[in-house]
């Protein structure tokens, strides 16, 4: 899912467990993911480690495991290997690349609305705003939440009530639209399968931070820019 938004990123590794925070190189996402030291059966980092890595690369790696693989990792010199036990032991080794890019202040965004769902509900949205235009309207008020697109004689609407259809929870002290490309919002959405709740933070034409929750020791989730109207 992330080698789709990102084509290379730096991990961090230290005590707490490996993250990577990195945007996009077109600057409208951000990727906000992390494995805590808790999630791994042996886990060692004396010191803190930044490893760049070809997102290509390493996807490739993953789709060659299997479910009951046995996955270790290691860091030595310019290349990250990684031992591989199930029916035998493969390795593989992909080089360590030189990855400059400024950790986004994500810190500092503040959101006026807060919306936490069933993941199926931005799907849904995702999937019929796809057939109007390449963009998704959220409007949030103080009970309702709606998903929109328009186009030049088309429209769609997803409506859902506070407390109702999934819509667990809703905070918004006035009304709150903003404007997201669907392109990356198709990608992102796609870590619904990993979880099936999911947390909106958003205001006026301003960044949307996504989150997937309820996944166990590890925490995903994006920024991703508006698209404001002139």
């Amino acid at each position: 899912i992330i080698a789709e938004i990102l084509d290379e990123g730096s991990f961090t590794f230290n005590q707490n467990g490996m993250s990577l925070l990195s945007p996009d190189r077109t600057m409208v996402s951000v990727v906000d993911y992390r494995i805590l030291s808790s999630a791994f059966d042996e886990y060692t980092a004396d010191q803190e480690e930044h490893v760049g890595l070809n997102m290509a690369n390493l996807a490739a790696v993953v789709k060659r495991l299997k479910s009951d693989d046995k996955v270790a990792i290691e860091l030595s010199g310019n290349r990250v290997i990684f031992t591989v036990t199930g029916n035998g032991t493969r390795k593989f080794e992909i080089p360590v690349i030189d990855v400059k890019t400024e950790k986004p202040p994500i810190d500092q965004l503040e959101f006026k609305a807060n919306a936490e769902m069933e993941s199926s509900i931005v799907e849904e949205g995702v999937a019929d705003a796809e057939l109007i235009g390449d963009s998704i309207i959220f409007e949030a008020t103080p009970d309702t939440l709606k998903l929109s697109a328009k186009g030049d004689i088309s429209s769609t609407q997803l409506e859902i009530k506070k407390g109702e259809g999934g819509l667990f929870s809703l905070t918004a002290p006035e009304l709150v639209k903003a404007q997201y490309p669907l392109d990356y919002l198709k990608k992102i959405i796609k870590a619904a399968k990993l979880s099936p709740k999911i947390s909106l933070e958003f205001s006026t034409d301003y960044p949307m931070r996504i989150v997937f929750k309820s996944i166990d020791k590890i925490q995903l989730s994006f920024i991703l820019a508006p698209r404001v109207s002139e």
